[in-house]
């Protein structure tokens, strides 16, 4: 299978996006040994390098998660924008935590990506959402809240009454958005 490798990690160096492009999808196909030769360029201190192993270890079939965690943490925001996105596309539930942390990225792109994670994990990232929620940054807050909204967990319900009475009306609107998502559509009136 080397054979078949080696010309398709060149196409990922050929600075050509669209042959780069192009291997992707038949690296993807070669299971072990491309992952294993993707692995190693996490680590390239070359950030278009990086970039493309992340990108193409999303595009495999079976669960990369693990191998795309790492990226979360690069120095370069692109290759960390790679990461979340593959993490989208591999949502694992005992990524959430790493995921949440991500929330609150310099880059709003990856705190942006992070939260679609999130919400790809579904009901399984409520409860380290709810856990977090009283913790995190105003930024990181608003993504969680908003991760929350989609997602409609049931548990949520209190946080997201609470984030209604005492939050601003950005946080306010999301926690709506969650409590109508749960069939909790409710006219809010103030009484004379």
């Amino acid at each position: 299978m080397q054979a078949a490798l080696q010309p398709l990690l060149e196409a990922l160096d050929s600075g050509d996006d669209q042959r780069a492009e192009a291997a992707v999808p038949a690296l993807a196909t070669l299971g072990e040994e491309a992952r294993e030769a993707l692995g190693a360029r996490r680590h390239d201190p070359d950030p278009d390098r990086r970039w493309w192993a992340y990108r193409a270890l999303a595009a495999f079939p079976d669960d990369t998660s693990d191998w795309l965690l790492p990226g979360l943490n690069d120095p370069d925001p692109a290759v960390r924008q790679a990461a979340a996105l593959g993490l989208r596309l591999h949502p694992q539930p005992r990524h959430a935590a790493a995921l949440i942390a991500a929330l609150d990225d310099a880059d709003a792109l990856v705190g942006d990506l992070a939260m679609q994670a999130l919400i790809a994990i579904g009901r399984p990232a409520a409860a380290p959402l709810l856990d977090a929620l009283p913790k995190g940054s105003p930024r990181a807050r608003l993504r969680m809240v908003r991760a929350l909204a989609a997602i409609a967990a049931p548990e949520s319900i209190p946080a997201l009454m609470n984030i209604l009475e005492n939050d601003s009306a950005l946080m306010q609107y999301w926690a709506d958005q969650g409590l109508d998502n749960l069939g909790l559509k409710m006219l809010y009136f103030k009484p004379d």
